[in-house]
């Protein structure tokens, strides 16, 4: 364990894609935290280190690092920057004493910009501003710098916090500046940007005479040691062996524990301690029984810490076991029990998320989250684990405020070239969302906010980015609950199902093409009742993909042609829940992802459409 004179304990916080993993890649580089011949030396992201961040670019789960920088420690916690993982923002901002604040040097402050900015000065955290990418072309530094001071006076409540340094850089290339440099192709490193952590953010090390409290902000599993409990030390130091009570948010005492092992961040590994003081952010082994939000203390000091506030979920869906005839040979976790201990084991650490028995079907369970991606990741989590699941449409949680039915409304922000502004603002408009703003700019094209309701907002995503192929940007930002708005007319065109199971073959394909898009391939086994396409029209209609051609003695009945298809459309998990209605389902194993009707064959579908009519 490293020797240091003093502690910083900073949260990196911005909204999705503005450089903030990029960004801590440079500052563990350039202090040499790995050895050159090291593998991380040559990686990118280093912190997003589970698959799925890889695949998808994002940063899902707070991490914690650390570097030295002259004779200090400088604890580094790596937040996400989509809006539904928020949660795992506001779990860490009080290990932190100060923030770095990346901004996009030409997207400028967005709405995740904005969310991460109010809790880091509600939590009263020194912040820096880094104006991040000032090497892309359309850059506009000073507007980005001038709508983000905006954004610091509409949030701040103490004038203290209003008065921040700004660093300039160019994150990929490990530069930063204390001016915009005339010159962007000028030598530069993370120097300017370490001294102003060292000269801005207070001190971690404070209150060391007081008797031990900590916070469990979060805990890891370790197949040897059980749970390790993590969070800041807020006061006090422990040693290895030292007794510690639990003691509950409503300040009752729990039980009393031994710390058997204790470990620090030294870079992205863990490294065993025998003792630590306040600031420190430590792993400790040896509480049997612990949540977050529960507070560690000395025995004769049995003080609980405030409890993390976590923004409550805004959207549910009912998640049940697979029923469908393939999931037994494609999956090794089948049954309800199996899926509801999974869930309940995950809602420990992810405090975004709540769970709950469904009333219309004891084997099914509701899981409530702050957005689809939210539960589009977490059903990939369990796939890759090996659990087969349905899922079923997101609903937004309503509630009754007042007497008066309330809904969350969000408000949204909108980056797009120009030429789209017409599609989007008819679509939005549809769907009753109320403009706010619209920006044009000559160089990031125009932006729009928008206010509306998470309802209507549901499945908007798939649908701009394919109206716009692609080229759109959209972030959310919570604005909470508001009376009800009125419903909206909404109209998914119709499905094609498949009418009997069993594997598709190019003949049965090449009908179903001339009547919409399909979903699968050649030799695909599908079965009765799946969703094998989508029609240009309303209405759905069965069909047998399995069909093959007739043949004959003489030759193949109609012509020789050979037959030419179009590859199938695959949905993610995130635009499938886009996708699907109050009637259909998302099968998912680790093998494959289907759609499906909720009853599988055409007498199941027409009964349960008469008794819905009937109620």
């Amino acid at each position: 364990m490293k020797l240091y004179q003093d502690i910083r304990n900073v949260a990196v916080i911005a909204h999705v894609d503005h450089g903030k993993t990029t960004l801590v890649d440079a500052l563990l580089k350039q202090t040499h935290t790995f050895r050159d011949n090291q593998e991380e030396m040559t990686e990118d992201r280093i912190m997003d280190s589970n698959d799925l961040e890889r695949e998808k670019g994002i940063t899902i789960l707070s991490k914690n690092t650390s570097v030295f920088y002259k004779d200090y420690k400088i604890n580094i916690i790596d937040t996400p920057g989509h809006a539904d993982f928020g949660g795992e923002v506001e779990r860490v901002m009080n290990m932190a004493d100060g923030a770095l604040l990346i901004v996009d040097a030409a997207e400028g402050p967005l709405s995740q910009t904005k969310f991460v900015l109010k809790k880091a000065l509600e939590v009263g955290l020194k912040v820096i501003l880094v104006i991040n990418k000032i090497d892309r072309k359309d850059q506009r530094v000073k507007e980005v710098v001038a709508d983000t001071e905006n954004l610091f006076l509409s949030l701040a409540a103490d004038p203290e916090l209003l008065d921040f340094p700004i660093i300039y850089a160019i994150g990929k290339d490990g530069k930063t500046f204390y001016q915009m440099p005339d010159d962007l192709n000028s030598t530069g490193d993370t120097t300017p940007l370490f001294e102003t952590i060292i000269r801005t953010i207070p001190s971690g090390r404070k209150d060391v005479d007081k008797p031990f409290q900590m916070l469990i902000s979060a805990f890891e599993k370790n197949g040897y040691l059980g749970r390790l409990a993590l969070g800041r030390i807020n006061q006090g130091k422990i040693n290895k062996n030292d007794f510690v009570s639990l003691v509950s948010s409503d300040q009752k005492a729990i039980g009393n524990f031994r710390i058997e092992k204790m470990y620090v961040n030294e870079g992205i590994e863990m490294i065993e301690a025998d003792t630590a003081e306040s600031g420190e952010i430590v792993y400790l082994s040896g509480i049997s029984h612990l949540e977050i939000g529960e507070t560690l203390t000395d025995p004769r000091y049995q003080v609980a810490l405030p409890m993390i506030e976590v923004t409550a979920p805004t959207i549910k869906a009912s998640f049940g076991p697979n029923t469908s005839q393939y999931a037994k040979d494609e999956a090794k976790f089948l049954t309800s029990r199996e899926l509801k201990e999974r869930l309940r084991e995950e809602v420990e650490t992810n405090l975004g998320l709540k769970i709950e028995d469904d009333p219309r079907d004891s084997i099914r369970t509701i899981v409530s989250g702050r957005g689809e991606l939210h539960l589009a990741i977490l059903i990939e989590k369990l796939r890759r684990e090996g659990f087969a699941m349905e899922a079923g449409k997101p609903e937004v949680i309503f509630k009754t405020i007042d007497g008066k039915v309330t809904e969350p409304f969000t408000e949204m922000t909108i980056l797009t070239p120009d030429e789209y502004v017409g599609t989007i603002t008819s679509e939005l408009g549809k769907r009753k969302g109320q403009m706010i703003d619209m920006v044009n700019d000559e160089k990031a094209g125009t932006k729009m906010i928008y206010k509306i309701s998470e309802r209507s907002a549901l499945g908007l995503r798939s649908i701009l980015m394919t109206t716009t192929r692609g080229q759109v940007s959209i972030s959310y930002l919570s604005l909470g609950y508001e009376p009800k708005s009125d419903d909206i007319l909404r109209s998914r065109n119709g499905v094609l199902i498949a009418s009997i199971s069993g594997k598709a073959l190019s003949f049965g394909i090449d009908l179903a093409q001339k009547r919409g898009i399909t979903f699968v391939g050649p030799t695909e086994p599908v079965y009765e009742g799946q969703i094998v396409g989508f029609r240009p029209v309303s209405g759905d209609l069965e069909i047998n993909i399995c069909k093959g051609k007739q043949l004959t003695n003489m030759r193949s009945a109609g012509n020789d042609d050979a037959i030419i298809l179009a590859p199938p459309v695959k949905y993610s998990i995130e635009e499938a829940l886009d996708f699907i209605e109050s009637d259909e389902l998302i099968d998912v194993t680790p093998k494959n992802v289907r759609l499906r009707k909720k009853f599988l064959t055409k007498v199941d579908r027409v009964r349960a459409e008469r008794k819905g009519q009937s109620n």
